[in-house]
């Protein structure tokens, strides 16, 4: 399905699951109905299963908005107590809209217990208490965490997934890869067809040099060293330090919630020819989310000059991350969108586009890894690759097969649809 095809269903008040693989614009679709849904003066409440993804839409996660922080069960009393809540329980009574984005993280039972409180808050007899639920994600992208090593399953074999009647739409256009043995790569991998070819035209990218005058973002699988080579690569640097204290107004829970969750640091440091990278899209100003750049220089306010890959220069300027609720900015962060970028995890990296990528996975540990790092990046000789091991090449098989009826599910809608 298109994008223009996938909004007009959007627009018709279903409850949606979107999908397609990395690159083929979901959030970029999902911006665009929220900025309908906006103008329409129809009530959204935005929100996605982890803090990152949420402040990429301006929104909070769905544990906070639905009052079910980190429980998976609540039984009726628990229900009823947490909707004497006033705020939480004006805020699921008065949405119209619904919009979860990164759903593959947020597993069945989370999705049941959210279904029960909106239930409970607005209505029993239909699902999510009438509310129209857009649910976004790729479900080979990153699963949901388990930290108890219990028993998760994905969100699409709950009991409310059934009773919404989800209608899916499959984008299938790609906008991050024009290398089409690249394409052919991911999709292998996708389609858990990871063949000795697949990984040979990968190893083919062991150690080479990238044709590159930005030195590449090193994406890690764990967070350990990440600050401390940004930080290190920083020292190296003998020029004056730059410093940009993020500003904010609004409750401090919420603000709290913010700066956790906003990829530009609260404290930006800056020096003459640091690697850094753009963490906003920006279409007007000629950056999105992953641009990589060096700065070059400051202007007369201090202002970072920011020199891209193309050789764009780009002067970046304070933006704001806010959350809204119907309508209706309640508190927001400004900072300049930028963060040091000679390291990134693959987790935080999960939305970006990026040119060129050192990438180290030879320490995968789950199912999908490997996908979204290869996949952030836009052509095969943009990948430096540090080491790889089997689990990056693996997908869930249960995924694999349950990909192909969404697939099937999507023709139906566009079918049902013009019909």
């Amino acid at each position: 399905m298109d994008q223009t095809q996938a909004l007009k269903i959007l627009k018709s008040k279903q409850n949606i699951f979107l999908t397609g693989s990395a690159g083929t614009g979901k959030t970029f679709l999902l911006n665009k109905f929220i900025e309908y849904l906006k103008r329409e003066k129809i009530r959204v409440s935005v929100t996605a299963s982890t803090g990152i993804a949420a402040t990429h839409l301006g929104g909070r996660t769905i544990h906070s908005w639905s009052g079910m922080r980190i429980e998976n069960k609540l039984d009726d009393k628990q229900v009823r107590k947490l909707l004497r809540d006033e705020k939480l329980r004006d805020r699921i009574r008065n949405a119209e809209v619904l919009i979860i984005d990164e759903i593959s993280m947020l597993d069945a039972k989370r999705l049941d217990l959210l279904n029960k409180i909106c239930q409970a808050a607005r209505g029993p007899f239909l699902s999510f208490g009438g509310l129209q639920v857009v649910m976004c994600g790729d479900f080979f992208q990153l699963p949901p965490v388990n930290k108890k090593k219990e028993e998760v399953e994905f969100a699409y074999k709950s009991y409310a997934w059934e009773e919404a009647k989800i209608k899916v739409c499959y984008l299938d256009q790609q906008y991050r890869q024009n290398d089409l043995e690249f394409v052919d790569v991911l999709n292998g991998i996708r389609e858990n067809k990871a063949s000795e070819d697949i990984l040979n035209k990968l190893k083919t990218r062991l150690f080479k040099k990238i044709d590159c005058s930005i030195e590449p973002t090193k994406l890690y699988t764990h967070n350990a060293d990440v600050d401390e080579i940004n930080n290190s690569e920083l020292a190296k640097i003998h020029e004056k330090k730059m410093i940009y204290r993020m500003d904010s107004k609004g409750p401090e829970k919420i603000i709290t919630f913010l700066k956790k969750n906003c990829l530009a640091p609260e404290e930006l440091s800056l020096k003459l020819g640091a690697i850094a990278m753009f963490v906003k899209n920006n279409f007007r100003e000629g950056y999105v989310n992953g641009t990589l750049g060096k700065v070059v220089g400051f202007d007369k306010s201090n202002l970072p000059i920011v020199k891209t890959k193309s050789g764009c220069k780009i002067t970046a300027t304070p933006v704001s991350w806010e959350l809204e609720e119907n309508g209706e900015v309640i508190a927001e962060i400004r900072q300049i969108p930028l963060r040091l970028a000679w390291a990134i995890t693959v987790h935080k990296s999960q939305g970006m586009s990026l040119d060129a990528a050192e990438i180290d996975l030879s320490k995968s540990f789950e199912c999908g890894m490997g996908y979204v790092a290869l996949s952030r990046v836009r052509r095969l000789d943009g990948i430096k690759l540090m080491g790889i091991n089997q689990m990056a090449l693996e997908v869930s098989p249960e995924i694999v097969e349950k990909d192909k009826e969404f697939r099937e599910l999507s023709k139906q809608a566009e079918e049902e649809f013009k019909k």
